[in-house]
């Protein structure tokens, strides 16, 4: 092909249609909260590589951090000897989780989550697992079967997946109910789940989200997870929480768990943790992985010297300011996104924490919105400014601005998505 052409055109013989994209963008640069395209467009990034750069793109202390590990060793291999970063970055996992635990390395979230529901099924020799309607774990076997946000993501894989029981994710703003409604009837239906499906002795682990992400950015309700814990030790069940989404500085706090006050026994890390890096990590019991004996579980790749170093800087900047400018950033635009949506003639909710924002969009009779959502984001990306979408039907618009966004970025993004919002506004019945 021409070298005229552009990487779209490049692109379309090469993938198959699995290689689904939520933009045509062709992205050739990026730093902070702003992506540069090959056409020489600037956008404002509220995608964060799906909340992934939690520090930014490129962070200079990110990038001078993997620059200098790379200059003295890029790979040993964690299963042949160890090395310094790998060493370092598990002692400040535990520092940030507790005394008490220990870290398996992954190369990804759905990987970690793998490897949680691994060591969950070993060490206690059960074989159920528990997981929630409209959660997203990856798309690895066992990450598919704990996942329910989409039938699409299961379609042509049943015969593999082993077998999950999935119950209700308290969704108060979907149902018209109150918090306290809505934890006590998904409280209900996993113990009717233990009564009549699946006997709580029987079950291994139960797998939540702590922050629902794919399934429509909602917050667990510590009453919730409160009820969780319970269950999980009164049956002798391991709690998993998949952070995947909300860790690292997302939320405004290094794990959103952390505001909730309520720990789990395995903790799924993933996305921000490397700002960019491939890297994940499970940080569990001693008790648990002491259980897990040499040789049930490996890899190649997991606590790569160069991601592990990454992983050092970003720590270093959310504790160094950037988690208290996601706070701050969070609450100016939520503040702004309410002021937006009161102009609308349908039911919304703002919600979330820090940087990770979900405004989701109803019909006055309840039904979804996502033609909404999708012309929301069309306009806005036409005006610069990128937003992806969540939740069923797609209903609910997300921002995963890094927690390093500016509070000129933020009024940028407000000022684009009123903009966005007068356009689309006319065509909402």
């Amino acid at each position: 092909m021409s070298s005229a052409a552009t990487l779209q055109e490049r692109a379309a013989g090469l993938f198959g249609p699995v290689s689904s994209r939520h933009t045509d963008l062709s992205v050739v640069r990026a730093e902070g909260a702003r992506l540069w395209t090959e056409n020489g467009r600037e956008i404002v990034d509220f995608a964060s590589g799906v909340a992934v750069t939690n520090v930014g793109h490129n962070h200079p202390a990110v990038v001078q951090a993997a620059r200098d590990q790379m200059d003295q060793l890029v790979h040993a291999g964690h299963n042949v000897g160890l090395y310094p970063s790998y060493v370092t970055l598990a002692e400040r996992l535990v520092e940030l989780v507790g005394d008490g635990q220990k870290v398996f390395y992954g190369n990804s979230g759905a990987e970690a989550v793998e490897a949680a529901v691994k060591l969950a099924l070993r060490a206690t020799g059960r074989p159920g697992l528990v997981a929630f309607k409209h959660s997203f774990h990856g798309r690895t076997i066992a990450a598919t079967a704990l996942s329910a946000s989409a039938a699409a993501q299961r379609t042509g894989y049943s015969a593999a997946l082993p077998a999950v029981q999935h119950v209700d994710y308290p969704s108060p703003f979907a149902r018209g109910a109150t918090v306290e409604e809505e934890v006590k009837r998904c409280l209900a239906q996993l113990d009717e789940v233990f009564a009549l499906t699946l006997a709580a002795d029987e079950v291994a682990a139960i797998v939540v989200e702590p922050f629902q992400g794919e399934g429509g950015y909602q917050p667990a309700p510590a009453e919730f997870l409160r009820g969780l814990r319970e269950r999980a030790d009164r049956h002798g069940i391991v709690l998993v929480y998949d952070e995947i989404q909300s860790g690292f500085g997302r939320t405004g706090s290094m794990f959103f768990y952390e505001q909730l006050g309520v720990a789990p026994d395995v903790l799924v890390l993933a996305k921000g943790i490397a700002n960019g890096f491939p890297l994940s990590a499970i940080v569990a019991s001693a008790d648990l992985m002491d259980r897990w004996p040499a040789g049930a579980h490996g890899g190649t790749f997991g606590g790569n010297p160069v991601a592990c170093a990454a992983a050092l800087a970003v720590i270093q900047v959310l504790q160094s300011g950037a988690m208290d400018n996601a706070r701050l950033r969070g609450e100016e635009l939520m503040t702004g996104l309410r002021s937006i949506v009161d102009r609308l003639p349908m039911r919304a909710q703002v919600r979330g924490a820090g940087a990770m924002i979900g405004v989701e969009l109803r019909r006055q009779d309840g039904g979804t919105a996502g033609d909404m959502v999708s012309a929301l984001r069309r306009a806005a990306l036409e005006r610069g400014l990128l937003l992806l979408a969540c939740g069923p039907d797609k209903t609910t618009l997300r921002l995963m601005p890094p927690t390093t966004l500016t509070a000129e970025e933020a009024t940028r993004a407000l000022a684009i998505l009123d903009d966005a919002l007068t356009e689309v506004l006319p065509s909402v019945e």
